[in-house]
């Protein structure tokens, strides 16, 4: 058996693209996306037709109405190809903004309704802010169910359990670039603490029995991926899916439920004031939480330029 093969006994493998023609060689259940993936993808010429054909069927509609269309198509385009579920970004310049954030997630979901997706194949992808958190929750009871992501921190994902959403996504490797910047150390996995950050995160769910699904994300090599078998969930660049594929290396589970509830582990509560002076202290996650918004927001913007060249073209 593969490596990938070997994972898929431990762990639900998931794509972590746009490119949606590049998954189907490593058929992961679920698929995720996000702004920085979308651009990336519409600057292939086989993925430019969809951004200039949703532009000229819309054009007049307003930029934003246009780019919900264009994300929920590749969404779309790539639940063809998956079993499971997309993850579909909420506009990062959302991200402190709770009705926003609220309304936004229900357009994205009338779209996919309207192309015949039930909202039971789509996580509505929310950056993990005080605010994402509670637009995330008032969605979950609506029964949106939502993926919290750029997260870094534990008391982000403990304010994610406890508002009773359905996964979150800590960020392994941009946690591992901040650390390995800092210190000059090129950890290994067992020592990474991008895999560390993980591993707490899963065992505090499964010791107190939170449903929230754990997905390992942003992986910088095979060994975080490795190190990290038996997360409830992966999401893998196409990349690093083929590099598990072409390796014959043993995968044995390393994150269990079973053990994870016999852990001595104390509970944490984080309510706002607490929930922001812990990320405050923890100045890798206030960083990294911090530019990855600023990243999502300057691709969005680039995906908006790219939407007004192409609805010049047709005279929109």
């Amino acid at each position: 058996m593969t490596a990938l093969e070997n994972l898929k006994q431990h762990t639900v493998v998931v794509a972590d693209t746009g490119d949606f023609l590049s998954m189907k060689a490593y058929t992961p259940r679920d698929a995720t996306t996000n702004p920085s993936l979308i651009l990336k993808a519409v600057g292939k010429p086989q993925y430019r037709e969809l951004l200039e054909q949703t532009v000229a069927a819309h054009r007049a509609e307003p930029l934003a109405a246009i780019g919900d269309r264009l994300i929920v198509r590749f969404g779309c385009e790539i639940l063809k190809i998956i079993p499971g579920r997309v993850s579909t970004e909420v506009d990062a310049r959302l991200s402190f903004d709770i009705e926003g954030t609220v309304t936004k997630a229900r357009r994205l979901i009338e779209l996919y309704r309207e192309a015949g997706i039930p909202r039971e194949r789509v996580l509505i992808k929310i950056a993990a802010t005080w605010e994402g958190i509670r637009a995330a929750e008032r969605l979950e009871n609506e029964g949106i169910h939502c993926n919290l992501t750029l997260l870094f921190s534990f008391s982000q994902a403990v304010a994610c359990a406890d508002a009773g959403v359905t996964l979150v996504s800590p960020f392994v490797g941009r946690i591992y670039d901040w650390y390995r910047r800092r210190d000059g150390t090129d950890y290994l996995p067992d020592d990474d603490p991008g895999v560390k950050s993980v591993r707490r995160i899963y065992e505090y769910f499964k010791k107190f029995g939170y449903p929230t699904e754990v997905m390992g994300a942003s992986f910088r090599n095979v060994g975080q991926i490795i190190a990290l078998a038996g997360c409830d969930l992966l999401t893998i660049s196409p990349e690093l899916l083929a590099e598990l594929q072409g390796s014959q290396a043993p995968v044995r589970r390393r994150l269990d439920p079973a053990i994870a509830q016999s852990m001595p582990i104390e509970r944490a509560r984080f309510d706002e004031k607490h929930f922001r002076f812990d990320l405050n202290e923890d100045p890798m996650a206030s960083e990294k939480l911090a530019e990855g918004i600023r990243q999502f927001v300057a691709d969005a913007r680039k995906l908006d330029a790219l939407m007004s060249e192409a609805l010049a073209a047709v005279g929109g």
